[in-house]
């Protein structure tokens, strides 16, 4: 390889590459071929290289010399967590409220009941359970608020009968960041959504 980079390992470079990882790089070389720091060949080849590794460190070594903005690990969107239940949470709010935040885990699929209450889902620092979560919320004569996290690419499903669903997507999703999928119903009620970074706790 033309003018190759070399390795520098890190404390994550032994794990296992995802597809999300080689999908952040695969996005970092083709800006530094756009900005000229990679020949078409230079970029032909760390691209070859990109779908042949296998940990982090191999991932990191094909860009630690580029001069191109990364996602900093402890900025990232989200946290994901181990051993995922096939359960879902069930969360009722009947002439009262439910509040969710903190360092809560957002299971595969979770389901709201709103009646004359409210909910409340801070996600900002909660982990995800897969790389892709159902909410469903259905609010009669209630209300929800879903706080996301910057980065994560929503999917808005909901149905507003007498009430609306006003929740959109992220201005800048991040690949590596989960895909939120909100259904439900909202019957002479309401469900809003909006992002916050982390750290603006």
């Amino acid at each position: 390889m033309e003018n190759p980079p070399q390795r520098r390992d890190s404390p994550t470079s032994h794990l296992r590459a995802s597809d999300s990882n080689r999908d952040q790089v695969a996005a970092l070389l083709g800006e530094a071929l756009s900005t000229g720091q990679l020949s078409h060949e230079e970029y032909s080849e760390r691209l070859d290289s990109l779908y042949q590794a296998k940990t982090v460190g191999e991932l990191e070594v094909l860009t630690h010399d580029l001069q191109v903005e990364r996602q900093r690990p402890a900025a990232s969107p989200v946290s994901y967590a181990p051993n995922a239940s096939t359960e879902p949470d069930n969360i009722i709010a009947v002439f009262g409220g439910a509040d969710r935040r903190g360092r809560w885990r957002v299971r595969r699929q979770t389901k709201a009941l709103a009646v004359f209450g409210g909910v409340r889902f801070d996600l900002t620092e909660a982990e995800f359970e897969a790389k892709e979560v159902e909410i469903t919320i259905n609010a009669i004569f209630g209300g929800a608020e879903i706080i996301l996290p910057e980065g994560v690419e929503v999917r808005c499903q909901g149905v507003g009968v007498f009430g609306g669903y006003d929740v959109h997507n992220s201005p800048d999703v991040d690949p590596s960041a989960p895909v939120v999928v909100i259904k439900g119903l909202a019957l002479f009620g309401g469900v809003s959504g909006r992002f916050r970074r982390r750290r603006d706790r």
